[in-house]
């Protein structure tokens, strides 16, 4: 893929592998994008992965844990996570987030 793309978001599938998390992914060559809306209250369980993270919380609150450290987001808030960093999330309102992952997420293909 070493041209330039354009995507529409809206036209994306929409897939939501958490009940009340609907999330939109954009993958390019060297990293993968996620677009996520969560309803208040979800719980995104504890995991870790060898991707180097950038959560951009665009809208509500979210509260994330990394490697045992618990934030309180709001919109405005950025986080990189570093790789294999054990990390959980919940969504204390409403939530829009973009997650920036490095290398590309395969699994999220």
């Amino acid at each position: 893929m070493s041209k330039m793309m354009h995507y529409d978001l809206s036209r994306l599938e929409t897939k939501q592998p958490v009940k009340g998390a609907l999330v939109r992914f954009v993958h390019s060559d060297n990293m993968t994008m996620a677009y996520w809306q969560f309803e208040p209250g979800v719980d995104l369980p504890e995991h870790s992965h060898p991707h180097e993270q950038i959560s951009n919380i665009m809208g509500g609150s979210f509260e994330l844990t990394i490697d045992g450290e618990t934030l309180e987001l709001e919109a405005g808030s950025v986080v990189i996570i570093p790789p294999n960093a054990v990390h959980s999330g919940r969504a204390r309102t409403g939530c829009y987030v973009i997650d920036v992952f490095h290398p590309v997420r395969e699994d999220y293909r």
